[in-house]
């Protein structure tokens, strides 16, 4: 059930991120405040999954998938470039979570 905790945190770090970006740098409050609290259920979440799961082992996957989702959102949602190596990038952090999480 840990892995799940952390992959649910990890989602959420994706969408505190996007309604922080959509907020205009609080200039539409209602959402900044929302990208608050979803930050801190996935800090719960995270700590959840600490239970069972390494620290080392679930800070690096939770930041792995906030970091390559929030890139991809970025790229999806908000026009930023989709060149080749920024997605060579992306796809080498997705390789790390995987590789963490087999070993």
């Amino acid at each position: 059930m840990a892995w799940v905790w952390l992959l649910v945190a990890g989602v959420l770090e994706i969408v505190w991120l996007i309604l922080l970006k959509q907020s205009g740098g609080f200039a539409k409050l209602g959402l900044g405040v929302l990208s608050y609290a979803v930050a801190l259920a996935s800090f719960a979440l995270l700590g959840l999954s600490l239970r069972s799961l390494p620290a080392g082992t679930a800070y690096a996957v939770w930041t792995g998938i906030g970091a390559a989702g929030g890139a991809i959102a970025g790229v999806v949602l908000f026009a930023e470039p989709a060149n080749t190596v920024r997605i060579a990038c992306i796809a080498l952090i997705v390789i790390g979570i995987v590789g963490l999480k087999l070993a």
